[in-house]
């Protein structure tokens, strides 16, 4: 995990539980379970990016293969430049909290995000910060996602723990609360438990 915050996209789609953000360059997508944040004023929303994909600009309009007789996909690219304007790389984020002013709060913000609000990583130091608690689990573990929830969840896991010096510890903790969070759904805490393993 970089210690710095860098801009990643702008948000093009946003509810009061997630997001829609597309990435600047194509291809340029933070990784699954990573936490990001979008500020505005004195808040900043923060979401863990669920789902992510690189698609045509124009709906319904499908890719066509173009590489057949080209060596590499960067030689694709580079015969037709046309397609990085064509395509788009974007990320969906489920909110998890939000700051206000420097407090944290592990719940949905009052109002979504912006359109075109810019979307930006989470330097270590910010991830720690907000995992000091584990309340947003359980946003997490209610969220409706295009996206395997227990992948989610077992992925935003072992994302936050790389902030810290020891990461099993935090995985340690985040268990510990996934089990009082899943105690009547055994399967679903052994499937997510069995993916937070370092």
């Amino acid at each position: 995990m970089k210690n710095e915050s860098r801009r990643i996209g702008e948000i093009i789609e946003a509810s009061t539980h997630d997001f829609i953000a597309q990435s600047y360059e194509l291809y340029d997508l933070p990784v699954l379970g990573s936490l990001v944040k979008c500020e505005q004023e004195n808040t900043a929303i923060y979401a863990i990016t669920s789902y992510a994909t690189t698609s045509s600009l124009e709906p319904g309009r499908r890719p066509i293969a173009r590489g057949r007789s080209e060596t590499s996909e960067e030689d694709i690219f580079k015969s037709h430049p046309q397609l990085t304007q064509l395509l788009r790389s974007s990320f969906n984020g489920i909110v998890v909290g939000h700051k206000n002013n420097d407090t944290v709060y592990q719940y949905l913000p009052p109002r979504p995000a912006r359109l075109h609000s810019f979307v930006y990583s989470c330097n270590s130091q910010e991830v720690q910060q907000f995992s000091q608690s584990l309340d947003f689990l359980m946003l997490l573990a209610n969220s409706q996602s295009e996206f395997p929830v227990e992948e989610l969840i077992s992925a935003g896991v072992r994302y936050l723990s790389s902030a810290y010096d020891h990461p099993e510890e935090f995985i340690y903790r985040a268990g510990v609360s996934l089990a009082e969070l899943l105690s009547a759904d055994y399967l679903r805490l052994k499937n997510i438990l069995s993916r937070i393993k370092l």
